[in-house]
């Protein structure tokens, strides 16, 4: 490896701790390399920086302690950035070693990372590529919180907003000053409160490959937008930075933080520790493969040159591996300690249940230390509770404190809307906290993050618009994408002029997310849905950052009776402590109530049919969980016909009409001071609709 003079001088550093560090007399730089047997820290003044400015060969007697690689460079200013050069045996297949000595290595723990230097495709199609890689960037700048802390919000209280950063504010018609970034969310603040959730759900935010997509989509025009293709696991993503080239990852993404959090917004970070962006055996090495290939990885118990992978993203992480535990810790913990983040979402979370060999694990360590960990002891921690490979733990996921997208709600909710026939037990059961997932474990509903629509699939207006995927600008023949999605169309494929079909789609639009926002655990709801985003049947837009995966802002406008409609479902919740219960729905009187917490019917009071096959209606009054609380009776009819409902007589109570989705606005959902009274002791309630009274 060629070596050149520069002029800062070097001493032996320290390996702790890793990346790079600003200390009083310069920066000391640290990478976990257990089996290289050389290494090079290149420096450059730059991002776009054609030649390092100083290239340092380490000397192993020196700069290296156990299987840590370290220097410090004295005087070295922040705002430098740098790559590494590792030398070892290349024996993937043997050992899992894939050392190469002309690639230039990213930092793993580098705080910032930036990508102009990088062109993946080139490197596939010319081989390694003198200076061609990511760089870290020596980060040191101070940042003044203003007394901000992550927040704290009991978790019965959570409404999540899953949110796209780039895709949020990256249409024309945003009317943001920087669109696409951290920046321009913090000017869409006021949408966010207005609506009424609690947190967002931010997309991966993490440092990731945009360029990460098959070649022929690349050629196409697509990128990777979604961000499930993580190297940088300490970087913001500078993509969604405004200024990356001058090092302001850190600051941008913190002003971010701090103004959600400002106005009562937490922020839960959607990320990927499952796979990396450096694929399988073809992929590019990036970071882990250079430094520790057959650490971070699974690898093939007889040819190590062959990847497990359980993500269908080419490879799997070693998640359970001590040095890759720590690692993993090591970026939780800074991004709540240094960047007051509130909580994680762990993508394809059931994969770290793995070992090496890819067996499940009874108690992955990797996972119970996330649930024991002192500095995340007060962050939501979320998993997306199965993997590719068909390891599905929803309602098993390992520990007490880790919430679970419940996928068992999701499919439910949807065939129930529909019209399938036969699901209301199971429905009672979903609107209830999903005892029978949670309850023996002594878990509680708020272990269960329900949703109807997530980023993954249809959009709600594609969900009650098309029966089928229409994925073909994603340039994979319609092949990618799942093909159950429990939809309907309500009678005609994709787009129609016509009224009827128009508005019973606005009807089972409504009728999701009320029942989502009328059931025990913790909502979630998907960016746009409140105005009725559509993807035109594209149920896996992971590579379209174009109008096709944007949030169209004049959507709001256009759907402003449906936008309207979902603040009120928030704010009926809010107000009703009895839908925010931390017990599963018994039957039974609570908190010193002689009232049940929960009393379920059919048409007749009393009478909920639970053994009738062809079943399609539901009832149930809801006991206040607080003196002052109004009660609640809600009434679902997902048959064909209209359904005469009976309505609970109660001593010096009146009950008031609420919400119901077979109205136009505004009078489908009214806020109490407008509500009016029923005057009869029975309600006939449309076909596909939902009623909600109030009782004071």
């Amino acid at each position: 490896m060629p070596v050149s003079q520069g002029s800062y001088r070097v001493r032996s550093g320290r390996r702790y701790p890793p990346g790079a560090t600003v200390e009083d007399d310069g920066v000391n730089f640290s990478v976990f390399s257990r089996h290289a047997t050389g290494a090079e820290l290149l420096l450059y003044e730059g991002a776009d920086s054609e030649a390092p400015f100083q290239v340092i060969r380490l000397d192993p007697r020196i700069n290296r302690t156990f299987f840590s690689w370290h220097l410090l460079v004295v005087d070295l200013p922040p705002g430098t950035h740098y790559t590494w050069r590792m030398e070892g045996p290349n024996d993937p297949h043997i050992h899992g070693w894939r050392f190469d000595e002309r690639i230039e290595l990213v930092d793993p723990w580098a705080r910032g990372v930036n990508v102009s230097a990088w062109d993946r495709w080139r490197r596939q199609r010319e081989g390694v590529i003198d200076h061609d890689s990511p760089r870290g960037i020596v980060l040191a700048e101070e940042y003044n919180w203003e007394g901000d802390t992550p927040l704290r919000l009991a978790s019965e209280q959570t409404i999540i907003y899953e949110v796209h950063v780039g895709g949020f504010t990256r249409h024309p018609n945003s009317g943001v000053r920087h669109p696409g970034t951290f920046l321009g969310l913090i000017e869409k603040i006021p949408y966010l409160k207005e609506l009424g959730i609690t947190h967002v759900e931010l997309m991966p935010v993490m440092a990731f490959d945009e360029q990460d997509v098959p070649e022929a989509g690349w050629d196409a025009g697509l990128r990777n937008f979604w961000g499930y293709s993580t190297f940088g696991f300490f970087s913001p993503h500078p993509g969604y930075c405004v200024t990356p080239e001058q090092g302001t990852h850190r600051r941008e993404f913190r002003d971010m933080v701090k103004a959600l959090h400002r106005a009562g917004i937490g922020v839960i970070l959607d990320v990927v520790f499952n796979h990396t962006s450096e694929g399988g055996g073809e992929g590019p090495a990036l970071t882990f493969k250079g430094f520790g290939n057959e650490t971070f990885y699974c690898l093939d118990g007889i040819d190590k040159g062959i990847y497990l992978d359980f993500t269908g993203c080419g490879n799997t992480v070693n998640a359970n591996h001590p040095m890759v535990t720590h690692f993993i810790l090591d970026a939780l913990e800074y991004w709540v300690r240094a960047m007051h983040v509130d909580g994680f979402r762990f993508d394809l979370a059931s994969a770290m249940a793995r070992d090496a060999d890819g067996r499940p694990m009874a108690n992955p360590p990797v996972l119970w230390e996330i649930e024991l960990s002192d500095t995340l002891a007060a962050s939501k921690i979320i998993a997306e509770a199965w993997d590719a490979a068909g390891l599905y733990q929803v309602g098993s996921f390992p520990g007490y404190r880790w919430m679970e997208w419940n996928g068992r709600y999701r499919d439910t909710i949807r065939r129930f809307v529909r019209g399938d026939t036969g699901l209301v037990p199971e429905v009672a059961t979903r609107l209830s906290g999903s005892s029978d997932l949670y309850q023996a474990n002594l878990r509680k509903p708020t272990n269960s993050i329900n949703f109807v629509t997530c980023h993954d699939g249809f959009t709600l207006w594609d969900l009650v618009s098309f029966n089928r995927k229409h994925n073909l600008a994603n340039c994979e023949g319609n092949r990618d994408g799942t093909n159950d999605n429990l939809s309907w169309n309500c009678g005609v494929e994709g787009e129609t002029k016509d009224a009827e079909v128009l508005r019973l789609r606005r009807r089972q639009a409504k009728n999701l997310l009320s029942l989502l926002f009328l059931s025990q655990g913790i909502p979630m709801l998907l960016a746009g849905d409140e105005v009725l985003r559509t993807q035109q049947g594209n149920n896996n837009v992971w590579c379209q950052d174009n109008a096709l995966g944007w949030f169209d802002w004049s959507l709001v406008e256009t759907n402003a009776s449906m936008l309207r409609f979902v603040r009120g479902l928030i704010a009926l919740r809010k107000r009703h402590p009895s839908l925010q219960r931390r017990h599963f729905l018994s039957g039974q009187p609570v908190s010193g109530s002689d009232l049940p917490d929960v009393i379920w019917h059919g048409e007749k009071i009393g009478e909920p049919n639970w053994d009738d096959p062809g079943n399609q209606v539901l009832a149930f009054t809801l006991g206040p969980a607080t003196p002052d609380e109004a009660m609640l009776h809600v009434m679902v009819n997902m048959s064909p016909g209209a359904r005469c409902f009976e309505i609970p007589a109660t001593d010096g109570l009146r009950w008031c009409l609420a919400l119901d989705t077979a109205r136009a606005a505004p009078t489908d959902l009214m806020e109490p001071a407008d509500q009016t009274p029923v005057e009869s002791n029975a309600l006939l309630i449309r076909s596909h609709s939902l009623v909600v009274l109030e009782g004071r």
